[in-house]
């Protein structure tokens, strides 16, 4: 399935999936000086990330405000990455707003495993579900940074 580009309005903000909408500048400049998970991330990277996922963004006045991304096969796995709202518009309730959309998106149901990580927001996905995984049984391999 694929739902193609959807849209919520809340608040004078809006979540688009989108991918056209999406301020490149913006995503990559929070993703490389201001992201803990992806600092000094290329942009040709971060391009491409966003060729390959299911975007979700968040704007105020058609400028971005924040943004998440889903990587899935539509249908058994998805895997949630770089959550984020822009200071100016933090303390408004968009983050948890961005996660529900993104939990919400008809093509992300019935899905087997819904992975993501985090350092710092575990309070906030642990109220839509996640829990800890056990670390041993998670796995990766890096073939270059960033």
């Amino acid at each position: 399935m694929n739902a193609g580009p959807l849209e919520w309005a809340r608040d004078g903000y809006v979540i688009s999936t989108d991918p056209g909408r999406i301020d490149l500048e913006a995503v990559h400049g929070f993703l490389t000086r201001d992201a803990y998970w992806s600092p000094g991330v290329s942009r040709e990277t971060v391009e491409r990330s966003l060729e390959n996922s299911l975007v979700f963004g968040l704007y105020r006045d058609g400028e971005q405000a924040g943004f998440a991304r889903v990587v899935t096969d539509r249908a058994a796995i998805a895997y949630l990455a770089d959550v984020f709202v822009l200071a100016p518009h933090r303390g408004r309730g968009l983050g948890k707003w961005l996660v529900e959309t993104v939990l919400s998106h008809p093509d992300l149901q019935g899905l087997r495993r819904f992975f993501l990580g985090t350092a710092d927001a575990h309070s906030l996905y642990e109220r839509y579900g996640f829990v800890p995984v056990d670390p041993r049984r998670m796995m990766e391999r890096r073939d270059r940074p960033g």
